[in-house]
């Protein structure tokens, strides 16, 4: 029996093959399953008839793919992050921050596909790719720039006199409820 292949078959073939196989395969599983159908001329010149379909919404989709690479491709983005002493940066630049900025640019794109090998965590420029198609690959110019951050031994030394001031606070509050139940 010949069938015509709709999907990929595990052992058999791929999609749009032609295969010959016993007849209970092909009339009980292959056929009833929806994997095949009869290579008859009818079928075949149907399944090629959707085969060009597909072929052409796929090159559509890859043009469009293409045409927002060429948007990623031409937009530099800047980002400014915290920087400590060393030179090193608090946290570091995600997918979710990137696809922002370029949402900020009018180019819509899903982290998931920002493609961030090793983490940012230091100032630099930094290549990096984004997959928006199997065939289509952009390539984002992302420049990260260092603030400095305030000295710690100022904002610790405000903290401590905050947070002592705090727990005096606390002590008192807590102290009267206990004098109540006392009584």
């Amino acid at each position: 029996m010949k069938l015509l292949l709709k999907e990929d078959v595990d052992g058999l073939g791929f999609c749009g093959e032609e295969v010959e196989v016993k007849d209970g395969y092909g009339r009980n599983f292959l056929i009833p399953k929806g994997k095949a159908l009869l290579a008859t001329p009818n079928n075949l010149k149907a399944f090629n008839h959707q085969k060009r379909i597909v072929q052409a919404k796929v090159k559509k989709v890859t043009g469009i793919a293409q045409e927002v690479a060429d948007k990623i491709s031409a937009a530099a983005i800047q980002i400014k992050k915290k920087m400590g002493d060393g030179g090193k940066m608090f946290g570091a630049v995600t997918a979710q921050e990137i696809s922002d900025l370029l949402k900020a640019k009018g180019i819509e794109i899903d982290r998931r596909k920002i493609q961030i090998q090793d983490p940012i965590k230091k100032a630099g420029e930094y290549s990096i790719p984004v997959k928006l198609h199997p065939e289509v690959t952009a390539e984002i110019k992302l420049t990260v720039e260092g603030e400095k951050v305030v000295e710690k031994a100022e904002v610790e030394g405000k903290t401590e006199a905050e947070g002592e001031a705090k727990t005096e606070e606390k002590t008192e509050a807590t102290e009267e409820p206990q004098e109540k139940e006392a009584e």
